[in-house]
């Protein structure tokens, strides 16, 4: 046993454990985003929100935000754009797709990631990524349960999709500019295009201020809030996290909003529950590292033999 334990460890950094929190939270806001669908249209909703977050980031901000670079407002627009399309594309879909199939679909930027970070970044993932990946993705699917033929997909599920490549976008766009930029002030500049891009967007889909709604107000400043804190935490700790391992340890969002869930009173069935357990196993196997015994070792063991 001793030698198992001295063979295979966990390693957890404190960046990695930030990220697990965040997933906690990440997961926890999606019976808040169906509330407050209830109450305006998406584009709008989204555009409050990061507009509540880059004005709580903005602040406390002010004096660093005096020495934003071209690189960093550059960083920022780009990766709140997808930001922006992430957010409410799945916001958007979610109007005309029940939750389990938008869960599903979304969770094909798990396997996107990798991807993208291989045509894009020219970063190979390591063995242990991609089997922590596969693991993660089967587990998405038996989590979301989906009944239907994704195959025949309307409006809704295209959406959606186009929206989960959005948010494989921004994670790749946050390692590829991780440690060239100031946390902050990228922070805030992605924040607030977040914001602008869905505000602009309103008027293509139709959508108008809806009426004033104490409920919406409270979600908005709420998940603003959250979505400052997620994305200055995304953002300092994906300089030492690959997008490969930061992937995998957010697809623990869907077992978080399922819990939350089921204290609302929804119940997760059997294969949910497999589900489940196949995201954590995907998380562990990407952090499981082997470690070579020392010479010393080997040889007390042979004698001992």
């Amino acid at each position: 046993m001793s030698s198992l334990r001295q063979r295979y460890q966990f390693s957890v950094k404190p960046q990695e454990a930030l990220l697990i929190l965040i997933t906690m939270f990440w997961g926890g806001t999606f019976l808040a985003v169906q509330y407050a669908v209830t109450l305006s249209d998406p584009f709008f909703f989204v555009g409050l929100r990061f507009a509540t977050a880059a004005l709580a980031v903005g602040l406390l901000s002010i004096k660093s935000l005096r020495g934003l670079t071209r690189l960093e407002l550059k960083a920022g627009v780009s990766i709140g754009i997808a930001i922006a399309l992430g957010y409410s594309l799945q916001t958007w879909g979610l109007q005309t797709i029940p939750s389990s199939k938008s869960a599903f679909i979304t969770a094909m930027y798990v396997p996107l990631v990798p991807l993208l970070q291989w045509l894009c970044l020219g970063r190979m993932p390591g063995l242990r990524s991609w089997i922590g990946v596969a693991l993660a993705f089967i587990g998405l699917v038996f989590l979301a349960g989906p009944d239907g033929n994704l195959l025949q997909m309307g409006q809704g599920e295209i959406i959606t999709l186009i929206g989960a490549v959005a948010i494989a976008a921004e994670i790749i766009l946050i390692s590829a500019w991780a440690g060239k930029v100031d946390i902050k002030r990228v922070t805030v500049v992605q924040l607030a295009t977040a914001s602008l891009v869905s505000f602009m967007m309103m008027a293509p889909a139709g959508e108008s201020v809806p009426p004033f709604s104490t409920g919406l107000l409270v979600v908005a400043l709420g998940l603003g809030i959250f979505s400052a804190i997620i994305q200055v935490t995304m953002n300092w700790a994906q300089r030492s996290v690959s997008p490969t391992r930061a992937t995998v340890i957010y697809t623990g969002e869907p077992v978080w909003a399922g819990i939350f869930g089921r204290m609302a009173g929804e119940r997760l069935p059997a294969i949910a529950l497999l589900g489940g357990a196949c995201i954590v196993l995907g998380v562990l196997v990407s952090e499981l590292k082997l470690k070579k015994k020392p010479a010393s070792d080997q040889a007390m063991e042979q004698t001992e033999g």
